[in-house]
């Protein structure tokens, strides 16, 4: 049986990724994982994640990581104190405010250890052009290529992350979102809420 693991935060990109695995791809199962990493709009996030994994008919975790907002305080994401900087005003710096400290490869390995347990063999990863723009070292295409390499040395179980969109432009993301129906209506995607 062919499966795969898609991290789906509510918001814009995941919701697009799901939308076009559900749609273009060939897998027998998709199972949703959504993380309570102590985001500041978790409960809008996790209820987006909600309708898209139910529109999509696959199983849906949600895994609560909240501790991490306690071990991540510089990012204004898990940070009340911290002020949210735009996207347009933090390109090309080397690391973003909203950066979460090895947020993505935490949430890649526990989908990678996931999919290793139901048998799935791919794990898609929602990061998209703008995010290495940026400031997201785990938002690259280097950082996708090192993951590969880590998850390849499994003796056992090969698992393969897929990004989509890691080259692809907003705009050309909400046109795939368009071609595979998405109902934009129902995500999250403004950090600032």
């Amino acid at each position: 049986m062919n499966r795969a693991v898609v991290p789906i935060s509510g918001g814009l990109d995941s919701t697009v990724i799901l939308s076009d695995v559900s749609k273009n791809h060939n897998f027998d199962e998709i199972h949703c994982v959504t993380f309570d990493y102590g985001q500041k709009h978790k409960d809008c996030e996790v209820e987006c994640a909600k309708y898209q994994a139910q529109r999509h008919a696959t199983t849906h975790k949600i895994i609560n990581l909240s501790f991490f907002k306690d071990i991540s305080g510089i990012s204004s994401l898990t940070n009340s104190d911290i002020a949210v900087a735009k996207t347009r005003d933090v390109l090309g710096d080397a690391q973003t405010v909203n950066y979460v400290p090895f947020r993505n490869q935490m949430i890649l390995s526990i989908c990678c250890a996931y999919a290793e347990s139901i048998g799935a063999t791919t794990v898609f990863h929602g990061a998209a052009q703008v995010d290495s723009q940026a400031g997201y070292w785990d938002g690259s295409t280097e950082f996708l290529y090192a993951f590969n390499n880590i998850t390849a040395l499994n003796r056992k179980h090969r698992i393969l992350v897929e990004a989509p969109l890691i080259t692809r432009s907003k705009a050309d993301i909400i046109k795939l979102g368009i071609d595979c129906d998405v109902d934009f209506s129902q995500t999250w995607t403004c950090y600032e809420g």
